[in-house]
């Protein structure tokens, strides 16, 4: 045995890029000293060009949420809400589908023969007309016609003059991998101290947004930053900031430092889908919190996010039950579903203080069962419909008993769950007497 040093934490890894009109040679300066400034390295950094970013759909990709709709997806393999649909524009969505009168963004363009900024105008008209409707978070359809085309329903038109900024000839982005201590700067702190708010109005002098709009005209930037247009894009979270490195540099997981962790707790296969940033299930098994799966790690450290990961991906809903037939219940049969009404009220049996037995049946037979306690007694009303759950059979001198315990439902059935109308008395599975043979 030798003595050996202990390892330190993993460290937070983000995806940090200038978008297009901030890639200047004086905000990467400011960039390079915040980062030095605040204890974080630069790991690597470069330039990706337009034609690259358009080629690979790399901004769709990274919008995936809004570009899906808008130029990656086809309005067959959307899931319009008809009943939304319906309610604002008065037409079935099947119908418009089938008419061909749905389109995506980027095929509305080549419809109208417009560039996105007329789209845009399009849209903005629509909005103004009230021809548009929410359809879902980031999930937009509006009603366009121009010039005696159409009407066509249009999905996420606002996406193009997004997207147009990034893929216009001479544009770039100008992105860094870096990487700090946990311990020294939390997550959080990154976004909110080092990068800064939303609103550059809101950000602190010394973040990289505030530091923007203090001096935009020194920094070469060609208007004052907004909320629109903020200078500055970084990763919300380590799993987000994976799924950017990806995405834009072709990175895998098992190549990356905090990749090869998390692909300790999660699939291949996971990792790629929840790239795409989908709504996914936790905690309670009853009632589990449903919200996509960026919000859901969104300022969690290298470590804390690694275990959120790995619990959101062991989490598995409650199965639901399968229910069979009375006649089709055995000797050796455990966690037994069925559905059933009361043909006998309970009674007690000799010798015991509280087991009591009554007959049930399904429309294939009959069967007797042991119950444990009164509550459960009390729900079997002659003519009622009962749910038992988790049952199991017992022997008592060769014929089947189905056991109620403590870790068993007993109680009223749903009518919609009931199947049939009268009980069959045609077989009694209690009746017929069994002996231990050879195997």
């Amino acid at each position: 045995m030798t003595w050996q040093p202990v390892p330190g934490p993993i460290k937070n890894t983000a995806f940090v890029f200038l978008k297009p009109l901030a890639v200047t040679d004086a905000m990467k300066a400011l960039v390079k000293k915040t980062f030095a400034d605040k204890g974080i390295s630069i790991e690597k950094e470069g330039l990706i060009e337009a034609a690259d970013i358009d080629k690979k759909q790399l901004i769709d990709k990274h919008y995936y949420a809004i570009a899906s709709k808008a130029t990656l997806l086809t309005p067959d393999k959307l899931n319009v809400p008809a009943d939304k649909f319906k309610a604002q524009f008065g037409l079935e969505w099947d119908d418009v589908l089938k008419d061909g009168k749905a389109l995506n963004a980027t095929d509305a363009c080549a419809k109208f023969e417009i560039d996105a900024e007329g789209l845009d105008k399009m849209w903005g008209q629509a909005k103004k007309d009230k021809n548009l409707v929410k359809l879902g978070g980031g999930f937009y359809c509006a009603k366009l016609e121009k010039d005696g085309k159409g009407p066509f329903y249009v999905f996420n038109g606002f996406f193009m003059t997004m997207r147009a900024g990034f893929v216009k000839p001479g544009a770039s982005v100008y992105y860094y991998v870096v990487e700090w201590d946990p311990k020294k700067l939390s997550w959080s702190d990154f976004r909110g101290k080092v990068l800064g708010p939303t609103d550059p109005a809101d950000a602190p002098k010394d973040s990289l947004r505030g530091g923007a709009l203090a001096d935009w005209k020194g920094l070469g930037l060609p208007s004052e930053p907004n909320t629109g247009e903020n200078c500055v894009h970084a990763s919300a979270s380590p799993f987000e900031g994976l799924a950017e490195r990806m995405n834009w540099l072709g990175w895998r997981a098992d190549k990356d430092s905090w990749g090869k962790e998390l692909l300790k707790v999660l699939r291949p296969k996971q990792i790629k889908d929840w790239s795409i940033d989908p709504q996914v299930s936790y905690g309670d098994l009853q009632a589990p919190t449903v919200k996509s799966i960026y919000d859901s790690l969104e300022d969690m450290d290298a470590q804390d996010c690694l275990d959120k990961c790995k619990e959101i991906g062991d989490w598995r809903p409650l199965k639901k039950p399968k229910f069979k037939k009375v006649k089709s219940i055995t000797p050796d049969a455990k966690g037994v579903n069925v559905i059933v009404k009361v043909v006998k009220a309970p009674v007690k049996v000799e010798g015991s203080d509280n087991l009591q037995e009554c007959v049930v049946g399904d429309d294939t037979a009959t069967i007797t069962i042991s119950l444990r306690s009164d509550v459960q007694a009390a729900a079997c009303k002659v003519g009622s419909a009962i749910r038992l759950q988790n049952v199991h059979v017992r022997m008592v001198k060769g014929f089947i008993r189905l056991v109620v315990d403590k870790w068993s439902a007993c109680k009223a059935a749903d009518a919609a769950s009931v199947d049939f109308e009268a009980v069959s008395d045609a077989k009694d599975m209690s009746a017929t007497e069994y002996e231990l043979g050879e195997a």
